[in-house]
């Protein structure tokens, strides 16, 4: 097996969906919620065409997506799932360092992470670093993770 990135066709739309709705319930949510979430867990052709949007695959089959977007010098991490049987193979790796690089090109200095709280591991790991937490978007009461990630200290590493 040998992960690579690439930038996804169009048309793979919703198996990128799939993998991000798959991830997001090895966390063991119930269905309620993962309904709440299925909007902002859903790639759409226009975000694939972006240049913003970018997966990660086995062979052919795309196991790992990732998304970022950038406003002046604060890049932030809108999507960063991977398939529960590719987690722990370098997949997420791959994407967080496509992430960082690409916030870099397009002028960001940071990127920030709201984390699902089963991610924040993987973002620690990464070299973000925890700044407090968020209040949910979608779940009233929910607090998540939130992180900073320096992106220059990081390009002369």
């Amino acid at each position: 097996m040998k992960i690579q990135i690439a930038v996804p066709d169009t048309d793979m739309a919703e198996a990128l969906t799939s993998i991000c709705l798959r991830s997001k319930a090895h966390w063991g949510y119930p269905e309620k919620y993962m309904q709440i979430w299925e909007p902002e867990l859903t790639v759409s052709a226009d975000m694939i065409a972006s240049g913003n949007l970018m997966a990660a695959f086995d062979g052919g089959r795309p196991v790992g997506v990732a998304e970022i977007a950038v406003d002046r010098q604060e890049g932030s991490l809108e999507k960063l799932f991977v398939d529960p049987t590719y987690m722990g193979l370098g997949a997420g790796r791959l994407l967080f360092e496509w992430s960082a690089k690409r916030c870099r090109e397009l002028g960001a200095e940071v990127l920030l992470i709201e984390a699902d709280p089963g991610a924040e591991k993987f973002y620690l790991r990464m070299g973000a670093k925890r700044i407090g937490e968020r209040a949910s978007a979608t779940v009233p009461g929910r607090k998540l993770p939130f992180l900073r990630y320096a992106l220059q200290e990081q390009a002369t590493s």
